[in-house]
């Protein structure tokens, strides 16, 4: 049987204890399953210096044995998928497919990045005879990475990917609530080679870890993966050091079905999406703005496949939902729906904790909520569906950009002048249309508005994590 991993800090290459530690509590069963390291002022100082030490080395670090490395530690997470998986459905509660299928995700991170370290191209400008304007694409230096706990480990992949293939040492911040996904990363890439200081992993109180690292010089970029008031608190505080950040926010996803659409396809695929990870994804799908026409037969599809969505343990066969990952998250949902209904929505089905023991909150559709109900412009973060019709596409989009966020967006319909119209004017950084896949590996991911700046996968990845430098050279001294 698997056991979860003992946790630690790790440090220029080493991991080490410290003397406090906070409790890690499976959300199916409100045990303690492990106690993860409180890193201390003096810890982080020397991830500090290791990642300065390990950066002068990885710089220097040939682009195709960087790649080398990364490739191995990916095969070596394939490898140990099922002891990871394991481990992340102990911490967070996912089901255990699920858990499983974000471990391959979280290699393909790393496979698609290795690539991309190899063709960080520069470019040579046309110039008049005996000049020579060339454009280098440098490292940024260290960076300090923050993770949330919503995936344990492809969340910290994303991180760990950019920086090491475009030759930056990073001081990882994961999530004290699901730690083991990073660990697993990281000793992955002990194994695989890393020289040490070029990665780094530490737990803490996050105010005081960001507070002390983002105003040190060598800390060249911030990238975050979290909740919009924290991102521009972050942001803020990188902003007195004309420090880089790399944030990627909140998100209140709109769903537009647009009157063309196939109403049992588009329905099933949304109601099934929804609760994946228990609805904790900036970009689940969250608010449904469907056409008139077919709005009854959508929301009894969504209501229907709903109810038959099996709530349980992660590890137990058949479950497709597990818990919510904290103790939080229940009375901030609950919240939600007590306000919407309170101001006329209706609750078809759910709205409330299941059992007494865990974190389970039933899979919850709302529908014709008015516009003054929190949840229209607060991200549930959870279990819950907002079903409203309308009577066309102009005012869906409308409602769809009625929101400060702008990650994800997605749309049903096999019109192209619907599709055209809704990539044109609905407000997020990415759209996908009769998909509910907003992010892969090689596609830019990031939002507009409140849900950030800057882009994670793509060619476009690595861009953060690199400087432009122009290189002027004269034959002769002019």
């Amino acid at each position: 049987m698997n056991t979860y991993p003992e946790l630690n800090l790790y440090i220029d290459g080493a991991w080490r204890k410290t003397g406090e530690d906070f409790t890690v509590i499976n959300p199916a069963t409100e045990a303690e399953i492990g106690r993860c390291p409180r890193a201390r002022i003096s810890d982080l100082d020397d991830a500090l210096t290791a990642a300065e030490a390990g950066f002068c080395i990885w710089r220097r670090t040939a682009p195709r044995d960087r790649a080398d490395i990364m490739l191995k530690a990916a095969a070596l997470m394939r490898e140990r998928q099922e002891d990871i998986a394991q481990s992340i459905t102990a911490e967070h509660g996912k089901p255990l497919a699920q858990a499983r299928l974000e471990v391959i995700r979280g290699c393909e991170f790393f496979e698609w990045d290795a690539g991309e370290a190899m063709r960080t191209y520069g470019r040579v400008i046309p110039s008049a005879p005996g000049m020579r304007y060339v454009v280098h694409h440098q490292p940024v230096g260290v960076v300090l990475g923050l993770s949330p706990w919503n995936f344990p480990m492809s969340q910290p992949a994303r991180k760990i990917a950019g920086a090491l293939a475009s030759g930056c040492a990073i001081i990882l911040k994961a999530a004290e609530e699901t730690p083991a996904g990073a660990m697993h990363i990281v000793q992955a890439f002990h194994d695989a080679g890393l020289p040490p200081g070029v990665l780094n992993l530490v737990f803490g109180e996050p105010g005081q870890i960001s507070e002390h690292l983002i105003k040190q010089d060598p800390v060249r970029l911030v990238a975050f993966t979290g909740s919009t008031a924290v991102g521009r608190h972050l942001t803020t505080m990188a902003s007195e050091s004309m420090t880089r950040v790399l944030m990627e926010l909140g998100g209140h996803a709109p769903v537009i079905v647009c009157d063309d659409a196939d109403v049992e396809k588009a329905a099933l695929s949304s109601a099934i999406r929804k609760y994946r990870n228990a609805g904790q994804v900036c970009t689940s799908p969250t608010r449904f703005f469907v056409h008139e026409r077919i709005f009854q037969p959508f929301l009894d599809i969504f209501v229907k496949r709903t109810a038959a969505t099996v709530v349980g343990k992660g590890v137990d066969a058949g479950v497709e939902m597990g818990p919510v990952a904290n103790n939080r998250r229940l009375p901030a949902l609950l919240g939600l729906v007590e306000d919407a209904v309170a101001k006329g929505a209706n609750l078809c089905i759910g709205g409330g904790r299941v059992g007494k023991t865990g974190y389970f909150f039933a899979p919850t559709v709302l529908a014709n909520v008015p516009d003054g109900a929190r949840v229209m412009q607060e991200e549930p973060f959870g279990p819950l569906a907002v079903i409203n019709p309308v009577t066309t596409l102009d005012e869906a989009i409308a409602q769809a950009n009625a929101v400060p966020y702008g990650l994800a967006a997605y749309g049903f319909s096999n019109r192209a002048d619907y599709i055209d119209k809704m990539t044109d004017e609905v407000e997020a950084g990415n759209i996908s249309f009769n998909t509910l896949e907003a992010s892969l590996p090689e596609t830019p991911f990031g939002g507009v508005k409140s849900s950030g700046y800057g882009r994670e996968g793509g060619t476009e990845g690595l861009d953060n994590y690199m400087t432009v430098k122009n290189v002027s050279h004269s034959m002769d001294i002019v």
